[in-house]
């Protein structure tokens, strides 16, 4: 792809959703639940944003991770950040909530399994959903299936949502900080913007 296309993929908001050799599209999601039908996307970051993750021994973790790599088994070591149970909580009560990951499903999905306390994580999306542009894992809604007006991403690393900066909730990388309250203070808006008509004309980065 030259980089005209690339700059392109930028100034259009990703690639769109691709088309299977059928001529039949294929959306990241499947059609939304009846029970979520009226309600904005919520596309949320794993590692960094709602918890930090170690091969390395981490202090009160609170859990721990088997992990198989090339025949070998290793224990990942988990802590979650503050306030992100009640965070989820909240979010599952608004919104259809996605986990979107960066990460390997082997080791994201059982992480997922042990943070989803309140079962509000609707879709999971790891490595091979991404994008690959310039070297970095991009996350294009676009190929989500959901209006891009009602799909918001809260992600700590500004490459993932490089197509779409207008739905975009940055949030700061987080690692092991017990004094964080990011996730918290997030609530009430990301509650208001769960009504409002179009994300976008909230998240643009000059009004926020």
């Amino acid at each position: 792809m030259g980089e005209d296309d690339e700059d392109s993929l930028i100034l259009n908001g990703g690639a769109g959703i691709p088309i299977g050799p059928d001529g039949e599209t294929r959306s990241l999601l499947p059609p939304i639940a009846s029970q979520h039908v009226g309600r904005k996307c919520l596309v949320l970051d794993l590692d960094e944003t709602l918890v930090h993750s170690s091969f390395g021994s981490i202090q009160h973790a609170d859990y721990v991770v088997p992990v198989e790599i090339e025949y070998h088994w290793h224990d990942v070591n988990v802590i979650k950040r503050p306030g992100v149970d009640n965070f989820l909580k909240r979010m599952g009560e608004i919104y259809e909530v996605v986990v979107f990951t960066a990460s390997l499903s082997k080791f994201a999905d059982p992480v997922i399994d042990k943070l989803d306390v309140h079962q509000v994580v609707t879709h999971r999306l790891f490595r091979e959903s991404c994008y690959i542009h310039e070297g970095s894992y991009v996350k294009d809604l676009s190929q989500l299936g959901r209006p891009i007006a009602d799909t918001i991403i809260l992600d700590n690393s500004p490459a993932s949502y490089i197509f779409h900066p207008n739905n975009a909730v940055p949030v700061s990388s987080w690692f092991n900080d017990p004094h964080d309250t990011e996730l918290t203070d997030l609530c009430p808006f990301l509650v208001d913007l769960g009504a409002v008509r179009d994300v976008r004309g909230i998240l643009d980065s000059d009004l926020w």
